[in-house]
């Protein structure tokens, strides 16, 4: 069996993710953006189950998938779904003294996202959890459909 192409290609793929996410943000670095996206993340990650966000991490790049389950304390149990404006606010609490993430962190890493992972992959795993993950990973309002999909094949 050939080596599953998001290892082959996983700093293509993370690099284009990346640019993607810092550019739908309006931040000026990598930095500012990986900070950003990782709180993003984590805020969703706190939401699930571990069987759901193993399932959830199947749909990521390889490097992706990496920073989503960085650092996971499986004893730390699943919270509320809450709203944007808690997954906002844990985003931006994450390093706070380092921490450019903007409002739009969710949508922008959403975007980011949808732009990386095939959609019937993210609409399938999507499926497998609970209904505010969709409102989560949901690309902003009046995105062009076609824009999305990986743009690294």
């Amino acid at each position: 069996m050939p080596m599953p192409w998001t290892y082959c290609q996983a700093s293509r793929e993370w690099q284009a993710f990346l640019a993607d996410a810092r550019e739908a943000m309006g931040l000026t670095s990598d930095n500012a953006a990986f900070t950003a996206v990782e709180g993003v993340l984590k805020a969703f990650r706190r939401r699930l189950t571990p069987q759901q966000a193993a399932d959830f991490a199947q749909a990521l790049p390889a490097v992706l998938r990496a920073l989503f389950v960085a650092d996971w304390r499986l004893d730390e149990g699943p919270i509320p779904p809450g709203s944007r404006a808690d997954w906002t606010a844990e985003a931006r609490a994450l390093r706070p003294h380092h921490n450019l993430t903007p409002e739009n962190c969710v949508a922008a890493t959403a975007l980011a996202l949808r732009r990386s992972v095939p959609a019937r992959d993210m609409d399938r795993a999507l499926a497998r959890l609970p209904a505010f993950a969709a409102d989560f990973w949901a690309p902003p309002a009046g995105t062009d459909p076609e824009s999305l999909g990986p743009r690294i094949v």
